[in-house]
């Protein structure tokens, strides 16, 4: 193999073209001197746009690239000056790098990938870079591979949940899509304002061509989508809907609890209703033995707490009965329930139904489309993920990049 296909191989990059080779006693490091393709001389270091010669600059200067058998390796070359009619005297575009940047795209890349798999600081110590200079790397990466890209292009069903990235009560809104299953959209915060604010940068036009948003039982989600949104349908998320109900099962079963401590002559009643939630809590067919006799003690016992964990059992059936024999079987199930539940004299379960009647149109739209928030939920465990491995953000713009 010839010498100068060897250095082709180190520079990786097309247009450039490798001239000479040699180690730098003084700094301990690897140096391939380079110069671009005729096509590429001459540009615009902005807008790459052909100019004419204006000086030759400050010399030749280094770039980083990619270490070759362990030692760092640099590529060296002209940068002369050019004069842009749009952007005046600026250094001359060089192929194998970003404009003022003084790492290669290669060393770039590599570097952003490494920051998505672990910490700032083992990225750093691999790279044998500073700890600052990761972070400026992954921001001028994602500003290069967000440039001409538009986020909120396109949108048609999209998902809204907000997600706790600090300690201290420190929230972001996230929006995604649907159909891409890509984050497209985050703040810092969340309420009205916050989600105002996203559909400002979607713009009114986009806004009334969303015909989905899936949400949670959030009324500051519901009124701004309402608002924003008039021609989108609002989906209510079953994960929170059945959530709502174990909670009312919950509250349920502290209040027998406390009745049975007050009123039963039996203490061993009490201290069983207090260890019952796991059993009450858990999807039947994920039921041990043991807790399913724990659940048949409850029908012998406390037939009012039973009641509530029918109750709650029968809101989830309604979501089964979508998927196995239709929308309509559904909507009959969920009526039926909305009934049984006004008239259980269960204070929590009553409160409840008036819950899912006001939500009552989101959870039929949740049965009919077959929508949920479980792609956003999902990406939320991802974005804590990120978090965890970044050991933590001080900003939500750290976490998402964007808006």
């Amino acid at each position: 193999m010839r010498f100068t296909t060897v250095l082709k191989r180190l520079v990786g990059c097309e247009q450039a073209v490798p001239e000479d080779a040699w180690f730098d006693e003084e700094a301990q490091v690897m140096v391939v001197a380079v110069r671009p393709r005729s096509r590429a001389r001459r540009r615009c270091g902005i807008c790459g746009t052909r100019c004419p010669w204006f000086d030759a600059g400050a010399g030749r200067r280094r770039w980083r690239h990619l270490d070759a058998a362990g030692l760092p390796l640099f590529l060296e070359a002209d940068a002369p000056r050019v004069r842009c009619r749009r952007h005046g005297v600026v250094v001359a575009a060089v192929p194998w790098a970003r404009h003022g940047a003084g790492h290669t795209y290669d060393f770039d890349q590599q570097v952003a990938w490494l920051a998505t798999e672990c910490s700032k600081s083992a990225t750093a110590r691999l790279m044998r870079v500073a700890w600052r200079t990761v972070g400026a790397i992954v921001a001028r990466y994602q500003a290069d591979a967000d440039a001409g890209i538009d986020r909120l292009a396109g949108l048609r069903r999209i998902g809204i949940d907000e997600i706790s990235y600090r300690k201290g009560q420190k929230y972001m809104t996230v929006v995604v899509d649907h159909e891409t299953r890509r984050v497209v959209w985050m703040a810092e915060g969340h309420g009205k304002e916050v989600l105002r604010s996203f559909f400002d940068a979607l713009g009114p036009d986009r806004s009334h061509r969303l015909t989905h948003i899936s949400a949670d039982g959030a009324e500051w989600i519901a009124d701004v989508v309402a608002e924003r949104a008039p021609n989108a349908v609002r989906a209510m998320d079953p994960f929170h809907v059945v959530a709502w109900a174990t909670d009312a099962l919950d509250a349920e079963r502290r209040e027998a609890w406390n009745r049975a401590r007050r009123e039963a002559a039996d203490p061993d009643l009490a201290r069983k209703l207090k260890h019952s939630r796991h059993a009450l809590w858990k999807n039947p067919e994920d039921l041990t033995a043991r807790q399913q006799a724990k659940l048949a003690w409850i029908a012998a016992n406390d037939a009012r707490l039973h009641r509530a964990y029918l109750l709650k059992e029968g809101l989830r059936t309604i979501y089964r009965i979508a998927r196995a024999e239709g929308v309509d079987a559904a909507v009959q199930a969920l009526d039926r329930w909305l009934s049984w539940a006004r008239r259980c004299r269960i204070p929590a379960f009553t409160e409840l139904a008036r819950k899912v009647k006001r939500h009552y149109d989101a959870i039929l739209h949740a049965i009919v489309e077959e929508l949920s928030n479980g792609l956003i939920e999902s990406t939320n465990t991802k974005t804590r993920l990120i978090i965890r491995r970044g050991f933590g953000f001080r900003t939500a713009d750290a976490v998402g990049g964007f808006p």
